[in-house]
């Protein structure tokens, strides 16, 4: 099976992907809701979706992972 063939989906959610484009600009989850107009307590539910899909624990393990898979850049 060709190893990449699985990646054509994105891992993340349109949402998600751009809760830690925010986060990666150093944003504060109150920065992040008020921007793209959620509540801070929806910032921390994708934030947290995201680091389940990826098996971390923490945003910065989660950012770490997202810029290796190519699924986020700086």
């Amino acid at each position: 099976m060709e190893g990449k063939s699985f990646q054509s989906k994105p891992l993340l959610t349109k949402r998600e992907k751009e809760v830690f484009e925010l986060l990666v600009q150093d944003k504060t989850t109150r920065e992040i809701a008020s921007e793209l107009f959620i509540s801070e307590k929806t910032v921390r539910n994708h934030i947290s979706n995201a680091m389940q899909k990826l098996g971390v624990k923490g945003r910065a393990q989660a950012v770490v992972e997202l810029l290796r898979m190519g699924e986020l850049e700086l």
